[in-house]
């Protein structure tokens, strides 16, 4: 079992950058793929940024790519989301999520989600 809890977001200005972070339960963090998901009110949650099993390959959504990056720290049991040019459409309610199983860059192999932490870019 595996419980998420994200910190990081805010208030910033287009063009601006946040770094998300999310603490993560247990001893077996270096054993699940994480991935960040972004949902806006009405609309679907989608995946961001993953990063795999190993740690050695990681998924860009390409609305991102070249602005955000994911890193994780195993000793620390905390994933991260850099997030660099900031832009309005990135507004969003960001989710951590895990997966024990699966393909690391699709939503259904995901099997453990946090919170939350709001990311607001005002233009």
């Amino acid at each position: 079992q595996v419980q998420l809890v994200e910190s990081g977001g805010g208030l910033v200005q287009a063009g601006g950058s946040l770094r998300l972070s999310c603490a993560a339960s247990g001893r077996t963090f270096s054993n699940y793929a994480m991935g960040w998901f972004r949902q806006a009110p009405g609309k679907e949650r989608d995946i961001v940024v993953a990063i795999s099993y190993s740690g050695r390959s990681t998924y860009y959504a390409d609305s991102v790519k070249g602005r955000f990056t994911i890193s994780k720290d195993n000793a620390k049991n905390t994933v991260y989301l850099q997030m660099n040019m900031l832009q309005p459409e990135d507004t969003a309610m960001y989710y951590c999520a895990a997966a024990r199983t699966g393909t690391y860059y699709v939503r259904d192999s995901y099997d453990y989600w946090g919170q939350g932490t709001q990311v607001t870019v005002s233009s």
